[in-house]
This record gives C-alpha cells, structure tokens and sequence, in this order.
C-alpha cells in the first residue's frame, strides 16, 4: 500500500507507543493521531519502502522501541503548537498525550517487575533435565527451545516455541509432559506470554489478567517493605527526606514518610484516579491524607484542566481506612523516580 492509502493518513500525531505482536514476539509502533472530528485514535505506525509503499514499524525489542517513542513524542509535543487550535485545545490535547504515554509506560514496567520476581521466585525450583522432558513426536523440534525457556522459566506452562523456521504453542500436561504443537495465533501467543508473569505466581494466565495482576501486587506488598531494610534504599530515602520529600513514588508503590507515632517510613500502593474522563499525573500536586489507608491516589489533572489533588484509602475489600484526627491530617507534595529503578531494588532482595 501507498501513504495515501493507509488509515488515518495526514491525520496529525499526537504521540506514540509500541504494542506487542504476540505473534512474533515483537513490537508494532502506533500513532496516536487526532482525526477531523477531534477525536482520538490509534493508528498501525509506518515507515516507507525503497518501491513507494509502506510497511509496519517492527522493533524486535521494546526498550529499542519505547527508546524512538520517547524521542519522538518530545518532538510531536514541540508539534502542536504549529496546529491551528486554541490554547485550551492545545493544553487538553496536550494533557491526552501524557495521561496516555503514562499509563501505558506504568504498565509495561509494572508488569516487567512482576515478570523479574516471578523469575527470582523460582531460583532455588529444579529444573528439568532435557532429557526429561516428554514430548509428542510432532513436537520433537521444540526440546531445545522448550528446555532452554524452562531453565529460566522452571514454572512456564503455556510456550510459545520456535526454531528457525517453525513456530507452536505447547500445553504443559503435567510436570514432565507436554501437548502436541498448536498453530499460534493471537489469543494463544498472548497466553503464553502472560504466563511468564501469572504461572510464577501460581495464577492460571486464562484467568482474568486484570485480577491476576491485583493479586499479584498484594502477593509482592510485603517484600516492598523489605525493602526498607536494605541499606541502598535506607540512603535513598535518607536523602530524599533531606531534599523534603517524605512521598516518593516508582512503580505502583510508594515510600512514605509517616510522621507520628514514630512510624518512620512505610510502604504503600498507588492507586489509578477515579477520573472517569482521563486524567495526567499533576506532578505539582500535593497528597491531602486524611486516613490510614494504604493506597495512594496521586495528583491528577482532568481533561478540562480541573486540577484534583491526591488523597489516601483502602482498596474495596480492605474495609474503610483509619481516620486521622483532624490534628494529624497532612498535606504532602511527592517524588516520582524512573519506574525500572523499584526492578533493581527488587533484585537485591534474597529469597529464602
């Protein structure tokens, strides 16, 4: 196909993003453009051949890709003020970019954290010799691959395999055997990747992946809290608590520097906005806390420009949060860090 040809053509890009094709275990860039009646949409990114025609934008890793989205959407950002819009357009355009790049971005490095303690979680678990492994004859090519991902992935119960020519996805039957070859399509590479995360938690990746992943940050809460043991993050706080920050934020958890009764710092979850339009991080924002809850609602900018401020609670099956006398209720601004930096503090955690 041409450039003229493919949707959303001469729509203007409002950012970009890389979505996994499960399939191949790769990633497609999108664009997120705005169409002529002003609304919103994502297109299949494109770059263009030597003969005049288009093909997708394939990266073979995500941090390559989230490396040229990040570039890019600086520039796209820098782009809008060429566009023949208001202020207020400009500024709620702008808002829909961030609140989107940021949801996705706390997404894929949530899930990555999940996927480096599923993997630490099962060090001490034997792995299964070559071999050992029992396999239909129609799946005889796969030993290598299937062995080499359970040397990393001793729990792995849904693969995606491959060799150099062929492709399947394989079942795992019971500790030692396994399907016949399945033609992977979407549904079934999606499984299998999900797996890598659920199955080392001991969650089935067919279950809802919402509710796995809710479950999963409860499982991983009190290893958080080990972390204020370890002597890296006892400086890192020490210093940001000298900087005036008693709220730092990565990766869906949050330090927090509690002031009375000598608590000292504690570990909490972030919680998304209860916005139902959109909203974008108010990184200017403060927290109100007016209870003891353990889940933390950042700042937040609404699509109107509204700007709400962040709040503490308990999640719906935790009863309702511990008031604080009126006293004691504080008024806290917050520290956000780079989300990858909670995945190596994970790693210097042993596991018994």
């Amino acid at each position: 196909m041409t450039p003229e040809q493919m949707p959303g053509y001469g729509y203007p890009t409002l950012a970009v993003w890389p979505e996994p094709w499960y399939e191949t275990q790769g990633w497609l860039m999108h664009d997120y453009k705005i169409c002529p009646d002003g609304s919103l949409k994502w297109f299949k990114s494109t770059i263009l051949t030597e003969n005049g025609h288009v093909k997708a934008e394939y990266f073979t890793t995500f941090d390559r890709a989230v490396s040229v989205a990040d570039e890019r959407n600086i520039q796209h950002l820098a782009n809008l003020s060429k566009l023949d819009l208001s202020e207020q357009q400009r500024y709620s355009l702008e808002l829909k970019a961030k609140k989107t790049i940021q949801a996705k971005s706390r997404l894929a490095n949530e899930e990555q954290l999940m996927l480096s303690e599923a993997i630490r979680r099962s060090k001490q678990q034997e792995r299964i010799s070559i071999n050992d492994i029992i396999l239909p004859a129609s799946a005889e090519i796969f030993r290598e691959d299937l062995f080499n991902q359970l040397q990393t992935l001793p729990y792995l119960r849904i693969a995606f395999t491959r060799t150099a020519n062929q492709k399947a996805i394989l079942y795992r039957q019971n500790e030692r055997a396994w399907s016949k070859p399945y033609n992977v399509g979407r549904k079934g590479a999606q499984l299998a990747e999900r797996s890598k995360v659920a199955n080392g938690f001991g969650f089935s990746a067919e279950s809802h992946w919402g509710k796995i992943k809710a479950s999963i940050r409860k499982i991983l809460l009190p290893r958080a809290n080990q972390l204020l043991q370890l002597a890296s993050v006892q400086r890192l706080l020490a210093e940001a608590k000298s900087q005036g920050h008693q709220v730092v934020v990565s990766n869906g958890y949050v330090f927090w520097f509690e002031e009375s009764g000598n608590i000292g710092w504690q570990v909490k979850e972030t919680a998304s906005s209860e916005s139902s339009d959109g909203s974008a991080i108010w990184f200017e924002g403060t927290i109100i806390s007016k209870n003891h809850g353990r889940l933390v609602v950042l700042p937040y900018i609404k699509e109107n420009g509204e700007k709400v401020q962040g709040h503490t609670k308990n999640a719906p099956n935790d009863g309702r949060a511990k008031p604080r006398h009126p006293d004691s209720y504080v008024n806290l601004p917050f520290h956000v860090l780079k989300d990858d930096l909670m995945i190596g503090l994970f790693g210097e955690l042993p596991y018994e």
